[in-house]
Formats: C-alpha cells, structure tokens, sequence
C-alpha cells in the first residue's frame, strides 16, 4: 500500500457574496500563508478536489489558485506527487519585500529635463502604456 504524506493546511475561507473572485481569494491566502511560512517548503497540498470540496467550491476554482501559485514559482505540482511548496528563491522572497514607496509618476515627469506632455512607457509585459498631462 502506498504511503501517503500528511498535507497541513491552514484555515481557508471564502465568501461566495464577496466582490472578489473566489479563485482569487484562495490564491491570496494561501500565497499569504507560504509567504508567512505558515505553509513550509516542501509542505504537500491537498488535492485539488479535496479542497473543493472542503471549500465547497468548484474544482475549477482550486486549480485556477494554484495554477496562479506555481506562475509565481510559490508551488510545484507533478502528476501522481501532489502539490507542494517549492523551495525559498530570491524570486519567491522579492514577492514578500514590500516596495519601500510608491512610484510617482508625475513627480517623475516633473523631474524630467526636458518639458513633457505625454509619455509613452512599457508594463513589465511589454504593453504600451500611455500617459497624458
């Protein structure tokens, strides 16, 4: 018989009323959780049907979390292994660091050598953003 490892979960919950997608509420307590390392590396999850169901949401919405968890490099999952925490990275711990103040883009653009009116800049995904004064 195969053995299976205990997975430790801390309390989740969901509110079906609120304006935030569900998806989106157990991908940030749990990415909460992990960055608190209330949730150790190495630390199996539990499936995602049983946590649907414990949740009492659909399965859908449990792998939307965790699929947006393992994009952030915070969980790995393999077929037939589970899903587990992955190992502290700089990349996983400069999610944690909050910016130490918030970009003023105007500031910025008052700063500036030269007059401006308009800039065009670039999201981390390459997206033109355009700004206009």
């Amino acid at each position: 018989m195969k053995r299976r490892a205990n997975t430790f979960m801390p309390a989740l919950r969901v509110e079906a009323q609120s304006a935030r997608p569900l998806y989106r509420q157990v991908y940030n307590q749990l990415r909460q959780a992990i960055l608190e390392q209330k949730l150790p590396a190495g630390a199996r999850l539990p499936s995602t049907r049983a946590l649907a169901r414990t949740l009492g949401v659909s399965r859908n919405t449990v792998l939307n979390a965790y699929e947006a968890l393992v994009a952030d490099a915070l969980l790995v999952g393999r077929r037939g292994s589970g899903t587990r925490v992955s190992m502290p990275s700089d990349k996983i711990w400069s999610l944690a660091t909050p910016m130490r103040r918030t970009f003023d883009l105007w500031a910025a653009l008052r700063e500036a050598r030269f007059p401006i009116t308009s800039a065009c800049l670039r999201d981390p995904d390459g997206n033109p953003l355009y700004v206009h004064r």
